[in-house]
């Protein structure tokens, strides 16, 4: 790899469980508390949650995780009752899929903060991610916040993920040079294009999903978690 100095994390996917995306995480849970969803039928409630979100970002500038997370899948619920009415009678309780959802993504933030902590004497360290508002709030909570140098939060910036604007904004924020920058990221339509378009290096994470089948998708390298990272920048 060419000399790298600074490395952009995206967040969901990325920093709290590498490789997991939120659809099919909250879907997990979902079944888990008895409810028979395919993804394809969450996939809507899902998105009109998202919006949601990133319209009442004024609401939610202020919200924890927990806060964020029990908002959003009430917003689902709303989308599923007036879809599928049958399915999601009145008694359900929000908490049933946020409790869940939340202990496991500060579990993984706080594998992630030991890694960010290894690499922060040697990098400059960012987090760009499209969220809610409240991303800065959510990562000090984590104890991220202190290791990183900069956060662009697209509901704060009003840029969003795919345009490459949003990491443009981050190599402005840290002075940094896009051919001396590392996008590592869940996404290869959101994360690894636009940060090559500016050229930067990118990193998919696959979590679970086969690294095999990812290798020819277009970013510049395939890790399976975070912790990959060592041997990829030569520790």
């Amino acid at each position: 790899m060419d000399r790298i100095d600074t490395l952009l994390f995206d967040f969901g996917g990325t920093l709290d469980l590498p490789g997991e995306h939120w659809l099919d995480r909250f879907l997990v849970h979902y079944r888990a508390a008895g409810w028979r969803l395919e993804r394809q039928e969450l996939d809507p409630a899902f998105a009109w949650a998202t919006a949601q979100g990133y319209r009442a970002t004024q609401a939610l500038r202020e919200c924890d995780l927990s806060s964020l997370v029990e908002r959003l899948v009430q917003w689902h619920i709303e989308e599923l009752r007036e879809r599928l009415p049958a399915r999601f009678p009145a008694g359900f309780v929000p908490s049933q899929i946020a409790v869940p959802f939340c202990h496991a993504s500060v579990a993984g933030m706080l594998t992630s903060r030991l890694l960010l902590a290894e690499l922060a004497p040697r990098f400059h360290l960012g987090v760009v991610s499209n969220f809610y508002g409240n991303l800065e709030r959510v990562l000090a909570d984590a104890g991220i916040l202190e290791l990183t140098t900069t956060v662009i939060d697209s509901s704060q910036v009003g840029v969003f993920k795919p345009d490459p604007y949003i990491f443009a904004l981050a190599l402005q924020a840290l002075g940094a040079r896009a051919e001396h920058t590392l996008m590592i990221g869940d996404s290869l339509t959101k994360d690894c294009a636009p940060a090559r378009a500016l050229g930067m290096k990118t990193a998919l994470v696959t979590g679970a999903r086969s690294a095999c089948a990812a290798a020819a998708t277009g970013a510049d390298y395939v890790i399976a978690d975070l912790a990959d990272l060592h041997s990829l920048l030569g520790d």
